[in-house]
């Protein structure tokens, strides 16, 4: 039965960390040019959690499992498994979302990965929405997951004191008429596509025995590329997003922004017109955890009950690609 009209929303939230805390401090006891004070001022972040022993799938399963009993169903009633990540267990297949959906026990299932990096959890987001207006799907568990800290240089300062590593995760479901996600717009600037990225590795350059050891095989970027693509479209698709509904910046009640550096965050509050309280900020506990950032956020706004039905709630988030995108959501929770 062909279900358009359904309003799909959040129904349930959850998160996961790894278990080691890193806090700035202890870059400089392994001997890293940097201190406390030159990492908080240029990006906000005290601490982050890095993953020793675990892999993505592994936060990611935890995640989900914390989603699906935070909606109230049973595992058996998800339909479909999203998982945004650009750090896999493996290189290049399994996907994490096959992963996940084996540690749940729930075969047969659709199971597929989304690489948009930071932008990974919006872009799934509104995969899943779309899919479920189908009428095919009820509920589709959409998670973001990234473990960057195993792919970034621990000698290059500018890279490594950026990220941590986490786990988010919503399930999607059938909510009240008229609320759920109202709107959402994605984009992408593949122009751009190598002011942040990871040379080598893949299908153009192969890891070899020569080769190896190169500083290619982590994370490279150029920071200001990235913070002048930021700031010209964070706050340009989130207008255009509300504008598809008739509505404007006025209109926004409380916004989770990605978690990539409290300038960017700064920059587009103000922009939008938004006070400090509207705004979530949790990347000086948790640094950049790439496609992790929105779900951690929305998980921790839902449990200290910061929005309330009828809000407004916009997330956007920007990334490597260069990618960006916003969900517009109309609160609503019972």
């Amino acid at each position: 039965m062909n279900k358009n009209n359904q309003s799909i929303g959040i129904i349930g939230t959850g998160m996961a960390l790894p278990k080691c805390k890193f806090k700035n401090d202890d870059f400089v006891k392994l001997g890293l040019e940097t201190s406390d004070d030159w990492i908080t001022s240029r990006t906000g972040i005290k601490q982050r959690y890095i993953a020793k022993e675990e892999a993505t799938s592994d936060l990611a399963y935890e995640a989900a499992e914390n989603a699906i009993k935070d909606a109230g169903i049973n595992k058996e009633d998800i339909d479909c498994i999203i998982v945004a990540t650009t750090t896999p267990d493996y290189p290049s297949f399994p996907s994490v979302a096959c992963l996940v959906q084996n540690g749940l026990g729930l075969d047969k299932i659709p199971a597929f990965d989304v690489s948009a990096a930071c932008t990974g959890f919006i872009y799934a987001m509104e995969i899943a929405e779309k899919m479920m207006r189908s009428g095919e799907y009820k509920n589709i568990l959409v998670i973001g997951a990234d473990t960057l800290s195993k792919i970034c240089n621990w000698k290059d300062r500018s890279t490594v004191v950026l990220f941590g590593d986490g786990a988010g995760a919503v399930v999607l479901g059938a909510v009240k008429k008229g609320y759920g996600i109202i709107s959402s717009k994605l984009g992408a600037y593949g122009s751009g596509f190598d002011k942040l990225i990871v040379p080598k590795g893949g299908s153009r350059e192969p890891l070899t025995a020569d080769n190896i050891d190169d500083d290619g095989r982590y994370i490279q970027m150029d920071g200001k590329g990235v913070y002048r693509f930021a700031v010209k479209v964070i706050v340009k698709v989130v207008e255009e997003a509300l504008s598809n509904i008739g509505m404007k910046k006025e209109d926004i009640s409380f916004m989770i922004p990605h978690q990539a550096n409290v300038r960017i965050i700064d920059y587009a509050r103000e922009k939008l017109g938004l006070s400090r309280e509207q705004v979530y900020v949790n990347i000086d506990s948790y640094g950049n955890t790439s496609a992790a950032t929105i779900p951690i956020a929305l998980n921790e706004v839902c449990n200290k009950n910061l929005i309330q039905n009828g809000d407004i709630l916009v997330t956007v988030g920007f990334g490597a690609g260069l990618t960006f995108g916003t969900n517009v959501i109309k609160w609503y929770s019972k």
